[in-house]
């Protein structure tokens, strides 16, 4: 915040506006200035720096745009001058203008983050054989180096070098990452130490860095429900406040024969009190100061409402793979029947999952590569969703193999013995994951995928019961092995051999129960489910392009602990926005009633106006500095 302080434009007018009180102050105890300096003084300030006021109120009024603060701000200065109070007009201008330009700067920072990643991406990358060209013109596959100290141009994969990468600009994280041959790079981080050619896996309107950008802009289309009441109440609000002005006005005038001019007066005072300044921009500011904060920590929040949505959750469903596990699934052993060989089971299932693009594939064809096996080759490739994937195997040559879950073998009739079912339950209650490979003869083979749980998913269910928030399980892998990570990280709630469209029915049930729910998740069978919960949560780097556009905030770190941060920015976003509007709500309802009758006058309902737009601006401007401690 210390940086918006320090704007030239902010400090020039908020001395003018000193400058203009002094007069003000020194009026009252009747010390004036010679009217020749005096008089030009208030009409320039009045003239220069409000002169973007009196433009707009005057459009307003042609255009009959009634919801335009301006309009209400330059009817109060032309009253100001023409009961004689230009010094008044003055003070009005130079303070009204200070809030403003607080707002600006306001939204300006929140934004700050987003265009300094921009700003930090290279616009050219060096290719391998050393010649020098604009990203736009680089394709996917094409080999880049990267220097020490240089800043990453592009998405891609390290082919050859190690290195550490300060990724502090996408994730939030201050101790640079460690890359190796294999690992993942983005643009605008920085290459701190070795030597790296990589391969560019995202063009540049793909990269994370542009998903930031893109996912932020979105923030301004999903405002906050107390953002789209204030506005269609200002939409009545000001044609309401300068029918009441005028009846002020006229009716002890007219109707009762009083001085004009004291009843001009009163009116004028009103029409400066009623003007809803901290009320229009309660909302905004802060909701643009949640958002750059949480971008400062690798969090893309999609728009205002979804924070006050945070402010309410009750319960956080949790996909079970790469979300609450590391999601790197290793072959832990293979398991064979009908006299087949580890090789043969392994070498067919690869050849079945090299067609499939399941996370567990790339583990069994790993696996199979790296004992330097042939994958089997196969043609009719199906996938069954939330089952496993079948396919003629030209190898084996015994017509259709099944690979999945047991649901998918039993359903295609084919004979499970009491032996295989044994062997099922065990490796599930150890909460490993089976796979079982079978043709028209039965079970060739059972292989066993492990996953271990993320070292941080202890410390978030902790942290998310402190908040008496309830966490959930929901996943597609069998129950047996959901139960044993749910006891594992002392979930009570969990349930397992759930497909995409039970997800969305289970979610449905527990939103009737907590009425605000959060799901996380990263896959494209979590994107039904991310859309139907009230705040969808992806996993950004490691999510799939599809559930991050169904989710309403991506975790671009993937750093689960930061979910009870995001619920207590939620809380502490709405309590400030509600603080905001009660503050503006009861000080212009009191500093009305006093005006009314008379008892405060213009100088009075300058201070009750700007200075409480300036202390919601303030608060509002307060939630750049929250964190989780």
């Amino acid at each position: 915040m210390s940086e918006i302080f320090k704007n030239k434009k902010l400090q020039y007018l908020a001395l003018v506006a000193i400058f203009a009180l002094i007069l003000e102050i020194l009026g009252i105890f009747q010390l004036h200035l010679p009217a020749i300096l005096e008089i030009p003084i208030y009409i320039l300030v009045i003239l220069i720096i409000g002169r973007k006021v009196l433009l707009g109120g005057v459009q307003s009024l042609f255009r009959f745009k009634f919801s335009n603060i301006n309009l209400l701000m330059t009817v109060a200065i032309l009253g100001a001058i023409l009961i004689g109070e230009i010094e008044e007009a003055a003070v009005i201008v130079a303070l009204f203008a200070v809030s403003e330009t607080l707002e600006d700067l306001g939204i300006e920072s929140s934004q700050s983050k987003i265009e300094s990643l921009i700003n930090k991406t290279p616009k050219y990358v060096t290719l391998k054989t050393g010649e020098k060209v604009s990203i736009d013109k680089v394709s996917i596959g094409d080999m880049f180096i990267v220097k020490p100290g240089e800043t990453i141009g592009l998405d891609g994969k390290v082919l050859y070098g190690v290195s550490s990468i300060d990724e502090s600009s996408i994730t939030g994280e201050p101790l640079p990452s460690e890359k190796v041959i294999g690992s993942n790079v983005y643009a605008s981080t920085i290459n701190k130490e070795g030597y790296l050619e990589i391969e560019v896996t995202k063009l540049a309107e793909g990269s994370v860095v542009q998903r930031i950008v893109e996912l932020t802009s979105m923030a301004t289309l999903n405002k906050a429900s107390y953002q789209k009441v204030i506005e269609k109440f200002s939409k009545y609000y000001t044609p309401a406040v300068l029918l009441l002005a005028i009846l002020i006005v006229l009716i002890p005038t007219v109707l009762f024969n009083q001085s004009f001019l004291e009843w001009f007066e009163r009116g004028i005072t009103l029409l400066l009190i009623a003007c809803p300044c901290a009320l229009v921009i309660s909302t905004p500011i802060s909701i643009f100061s949640a958002v750059g904060n949480a971008s400062t920590k690798g969090i893309i929040i999609k728009g205002g409402r979804f924070l006050e949505e945070l402010g309410s959750v009750k319960a956080v469903a949790f996909d079970k793979t790469r979300t609450l596990t590391l999601g790197k699934p290793e072959i832990k052993e293979v398991i064979t029947f009908q006299g087949a060989s580890k090789e043969e089971v392994l070498a067919c299932a690869a050849g079945m999952e090299n067609h499939s693009e399941h996370p567990l594939s790339q583990a069994v064809i790993q696996y199979a590569e790296k004992n330097r096996l042939t994958l089997h080759k196969v043609k009719d490739f199906k996938s069954i969703t939330g089952k496993g994937i079948s396919a003629d195997c030209l190898i084996c040559n015994v017509g259709t193999h099944l690979l999945g879950n047991l649901e998918l073998i039993i359903e295609n009739k084919n004979d499970v013995t009491e032996e295989i079912k044994d062997t099922l339950n065990t490796i599930q209650l150890r909460g490993d994951t089976p796979i079982l490979l079978a043709d028209n003869n039965g079970v060739k083979g059972i292989i066993v995928i492990t996953d271990q749980i993320r070292p941080e998913a202890n410390n978030l269910i902790d942290n998310l019961n402190k908040l008496e928030v309830t966490p959930i399980m929901l996943s597609g892998d069998n129950t047996k092995t959901v139960s044993s990570v749910a006891n594992s990280l002392h979930i009570n709630d969990y349930y397992g051999d759930l497909l995409p469209e039970n997800k969305v029915e289970k979610l449905k049930e527990l939103q009737s129960k907590y009425k605000t729910v959060a799901m996380v998740g990263d896959g494209v069978n979590d994107a039904p489910v991310l859309a139907t919960s009230n705040i969808g949560i992806a996993m950004g780097a490691v999510g799939s392009d599809v559930a991050i556009e169904s989710a309403d905030i991506a975790l671009m770190n993937d750093n689960i602990e930061l979910i009870p941060f995001l619920i207590k920015l939620g809380k502490y976003t709405k309590s400030t926005i509600q603080f905001n509007i009660g503050l503006a709500l009861i000080t212009k309802l009191i500093a009305l009633v006093l005006a009314s009758l008379g008892i405060i006058g213009l100088s009075l309902a300058i201070f009750a106006d700007v200075g409480v737009t300036i202390i919601v601006i303030l608060l509002s401007l307060n939630i750049f500095n929250f964190n989780q401690n």
